[in-house]
């Protein structure tokens, strides 16, 4: 691996910047080199929200990313129309089809659609849709391994939430399952 530029979007709400935290300390975990740069719309809930993640081996010089990220995991339409022009050539898209019904325009992209909401409804938890679009997210990139998301995740949200590692595993397992 030498840099993946990550975009995650979708609606404030929706797990965006929990799942590109989680992303980054897995990778701090990895001993990577790593930034997270959220990005908010002016509402409070249900407005845009994004954050740009880079996990390296190198260092990281700005944790901006503008037209060059090498893959982005987008969870709703208003997100899919922002930023699929913003993945570079044989990037990869990761697409909710639950919330989003139409396909990349772009054919120089390797698209996966993802019926996240499904997923997460059949697992009984709407909560875990992020997870299951991560799941699918490191299944395509190696980015960082799963265990190390795992771990980061009881170290973000510490001992009161580790009963709920098995539930974000299984998300983590079955978004990686979908794109196989």
């Amino acid at each position: 691996m030498a840099t993946e530029r990550i975009v995650l979007a979708g609606f404030g709400g929706q797990g965006v910047m929990s799942a590109g935290q989680l992303l980054t300390y897995a990778g701090m975990i990895e001993n990577k080199q790593v930034s997270w740069l959220p990005s908010y719309g002016p509402e409070m809930r249900g407005g845009a929200a994004n954050c740009a993640v880079m996990v390296s081996d190198t260092p990281v010089g700005s944790p901006i990313i503008t037209n060059d990220a090498t893959s982005a995991i987008i969870m709703n339409a208003p997100s899919l129309d922002k930023f699929e022009n913003s993945i570079v050539k044989d990037g990869i898209l990761v697409i909710n089809s639950s919330l989003i019904e139409r396909k990349t325009s772009r054919d120089d992209v390797k698209a996966y659609y993802v019926p996240a909401n499904e997923i997460a409804n059949e697992m009984g938890n709407s909560r875990v849709v992020n997870m299951i679009m991560l799941g699918a997210h490191l299944e395509l990139t190696k980015a960082v391994e799963v265990d190390s998301v795992l771990e980061a995740f009881k170290k973000v949200y510490g001992p009161s939430k580790e009963h709920l590692v098995p539930l974000n595993k299984e998300a983590l397992e079955r978004g990686a399952a979908a794109v196989r």
